[in-house]
């Protein structure tokens, strides 16, 4: 092609062409981008339906105050000892049994009571020993609880025991308890029905205190 006399090259056709081409392109993109924002339905945002934690005010603690440091102890002054004068001559009256009068005696000590009211140590070198142990059995059997030895449940108690001149149990204490009540009443009765040879000290009768353990167990 030719234009004034001047004869255009390849390139410059194709310059000029896609120029115009382009200035179309943009045209119809322009319509295209106002057809779909005019026929297409708008866009709506959708509720994310963001939950935001409430804050909740916390009451600050009171001021704690730090008390002052305590004062300083001041040190104790240092004890001084008097001077005494002690004479060398000191004599010790004398003393003899004939001045001696139940005036200056000391009274005697209080009653402390019978000594089968609680345990306590009498000596003896002959224990006393039990005669009726068959009959203890069957009433150790009588006095064990219905419901503890049906359910199969024993125990151990150790008792003191006041065995009196004439072989009886006059007094009596549990020592050491099973740990069930029942059963410690129970022992307790088993024992007032039991007799003993009296005990001796020096080939004499004498009342004594003794331990003796009850048990009760299902056989």
């Amino acid at each position: 092609m030719e234009e004034t006399g001047i004869r255009l090259t390849a390139n410059d056709q194709f310059k000029r062409a896609s120029t115009n081409w382009t200035q179309i392109g943009l045209m119809v993109a322009v319509t295209l981008h106002f057809g779909l924002f005019v026929l297409v339905r708008p866009f709506e945002a959708a509720d994310l339906g963001v939950v935001v934690d409430e804050i909740e005010a916390v009451a600050l603690p009171p001021e704690v105050k730090i008390p002052p440091p305590p004062e300083q102890i001041a040190r104790p002054a240092t004890p001084r000892v008097a001077s005494v004068d002690i004479s060398e001559d000191i004599t010790i009256a004398e003393t003899t049994f004939e001045s001696f009068t139940t005036d200056n005696a000391l009274p005697p000590p209080p009653e402390t009571g019978s000594p089968a009211d609680r345990p306590s140590f009498i000596a003896y070198d002959t224990p006393p020993v039990m005669l009726n142990g068959g009959e203890i059995q069957q009433i150790l059997q009588r006095e064990y609880p219905r419901t503890l030895k049906d359910a199969g449940i024993g125990g151990r108690v150790e008792l003191w025991l006041y065995v009196t001149e004439g072989g009886a149990v006059e007094n009596f204490e549990v020592k050491t308890s099973s740990g069930n009540g029942l059963l410690d009443e129970a022992a307790g009765k088993v024992v007032q029905q039991m007799r003993f040879t009296p005990a001796k000290n020096r080939d004499k009768v004498t009342a004594v205190w003794v331990s003796q353990w009850v048990t009760f167990q299902v056989i």
